[in-house]
């Protein structure tokens, strides 16, 4: 009876508390990401709703939000496993992963998965920007100053990194 008492009281603790440190901070690290890319996506999306004829350049903005976030993704799980003097697990998740420009250049010079991601960032950061670049930034700008109109969106994401902020990973 108590052995099936134990059994059902662990299957309740949360995943992180039984986890490894290294895999709570990735599993931490990967909700920031998913956090992240879930309120580029919505302000994207209520931008083009203001601005339809954004809609080309929003998409080219997010598939350049996805390949940066999707770069640390990888980098930080691997730098995780490799190398931890690239990150600051001390600080609040959002800080945790410290990549230069020199470090973005040399992963993407990897014949690895790592390599090929990192290559998509990296390149993002060369090209010529979108012709209405400027546009949608400021269409951005005009957007987030108007707090009623992200209120929904900002709230997901401000109650995320909360419950990211209260995970201890030990």
């Amino acid at each position: 009876m108590k052995l099936a008492a134990t059994l059902i009281l662990i299957s309740l603790m949360p995943t992180a508390a039984l986890a490894s440190p290294n895999q709570c901070e990735s599993d931490k690290y990967h909700q920031y990401v998913d956090a992240s890319l879930e309120w580029y996506k919505n302000l994207v999306e209520l931008t083009v709703q203001k601005h339809p004829d954004l809609k080309e350049v929003s998409d080219w903005f997010m598939q350049g939000r996805m390949n940066h976030f999707e770069l640390n993704r990888e980098a930080f799980d691997w730098y995780l496993a490799n190398d931890a003097t690239h990150l600051n697990l001390d600080s609040s998740v959002e800080s945790w992963l410290k990549l230069s420009q020199q470090d973005v250049k040399a992963l993407s010079q990897q014949n690895t998965t790592l390599g090929q991601t990192a290559k998509k960032a990296f390149n993002d950061r060369q090209t010529k920007p979108h012709p209405k670049n400027y546009e949608l930034r400021s269409a951005f700008a005009d957007l987030l100053t108007h707090p009623a109109d992200i209120k929904q969106p900002l709230n997901t994401y401000n109650e995320k990194m909360q419950r990211l902020a209260a995970i201890t990973c030990k």
